[in-house]
């Protein structure tokens, strides 16, 4: 089985061959996952995403399942509960960040009725365009960090090699994304 380059890498992760061959440029549905996903990358910036793979389960639960709403409504003792929870990143910027990006998502449901939708009716775009596009909404979302979530979600290329097996799965589910 032929798979995308960094898969070959000598001593590569077991988690990350799991995150590639399960995770990596599938298709999304929900907008809880996908706002799981946007926390993820923006912890990322600076360190290794292994370290953040390792780490996805402890955010998971310090963000109460990655629940848009509840994240929403997070005050100052959620923020300082974040600060001090040695599992996951504690970076103030990155808690701020996802606290206020979920605000953001809020208000895109409120006017598209999903986060999904939103991303969708958007779609395609340039990795430009879409940097663009988060920064009038979100906080901490670099070129980079745009660029990875939206090769991660299937919405810009780049996420398998052509003759990687995943590569034709993802097609198979999604053609639309063929169109990017």
């Amino acid at each position: 089985m032929s798979y995308c380059t960094y898969c070959r890498e000598p001593n590569i992760s077991q988690v990350h061959i799991d995150y590639h061959d399960h995770v990596y440029g599938y298709p999304v549905e929900t907008d809880n996952e996908l706002f799981g996903r946007l926390v993820l990358e923006i912890n990322q910036a600076g360190l290794s995403w292994e370290l953040i793979l390792k780490k996805k389960k402890y955010f998971e639960l310090a963000f109460d399942g990655f629940d848009v709403s509840t994240v929403a409504g997070y005050d100052e003792a959620d923020r300082d509960r974040l600060r001090n929870d040695t599992r996951i990143i504690r970076n103030r910027l990155k808690i701020n960040a996802a606290i206020h990006n979920a605000q953001q998502i809020l208000q895109i449901q409120a006017e598209f009725g999903t986060f999904k939708k939103w991303l969708d009716d958007h779609h395609p775009r340039s990795k430009d365009e879409w940097v663009t596009l988060f920064k009038k909404r979100f906080k901490f979302v670099g070129g980079e960090i745009v660029n990875e979530y939206m090769m991660a979600l299937g919405y810009l290329p780049g996420a398998h090699d052509e003759n990687c097996p995943v590569f034709d799965t993802i097609m198979t589910m999604n053609p639309k994304w063929s169109q990017i």
